[in-house]
């Protein structure tokens, strides 16, 4: 039973975790070829990985949370914008405060960094890191509710079964 527990949480954290490194792979990707543009090497794809790992369990760990009764009621949409929101302002929340304490030692300490950091002109690289984990996010959290409506491996099922036709009815004549 507990040997059981242990494997199912090992595969949840792996495959969410490999979901999280394809797009914070792409978005290093992106940085990169945009960079490339202005022959400014940009190294990211370990702080890309260890951020997978870390924003996989923490996932993982907040699909757990009960978002209050209230929500028993709304309707699936309604859970994944408010989950996602919520995941956001985190997200934006930890990678100011890493920006803030990397900064710290050059502007005289915490406060003084956090200020810094709002006005720095590299606030634009929170924001878009910040956007790129919403859309993986936002993704994530609609494949959750997707996957709860279907069942254990439904969403699997329906990507491995071939594509039904169209109804005789919507196909043009």
């Amino acid at each position: 039973m507990i040997h059981q527990k242990i494997k199912n949480e090992i595969k949840s954290v792996a495959l969410t975790t490999l979901y999280f490194v394809v797009w914070l792979g792409v978005l290093v990707a992106l940085k990169k070829l945009i960079l490339a543009e202005y022959h400014v090497e940009f190294q990211g794809l370990s702080k890309a990985l260890i951020g997978a790992m870390i924003l996989a369990k923490v996932v993982l760990v907040l699909e757990k949370v009960p978002l209050g009764a209230w929500m028993r009621n709304r309707p699936a949409w309604v859970h994944v914008i408010l989950r996602t929101a919520l995941y956001a302002a985190g997200t934006f929340v930890v990678i100011y405060l890493e920006k803030t304490f990397h900064a710290r030692h050059e502007h005289g300490g915490f406060i003084p960094s956090m200020i810094h950091v709002i006005h720095d002109k590299n606030i634009h690289q929170i924001w878009a890191n910040t956007i790129a984990v919403t859309f993986a996010l936002l993704v994530f959290n609609a494949l959750f509710v997707i996957r709860r409506h279907l069942g254990k491996g439904g969403l699997f099922r329906i990507f491995l079964a071939p594509l039904l036709p169209e109804p005789e009815d919507k196909i043009e004549k």
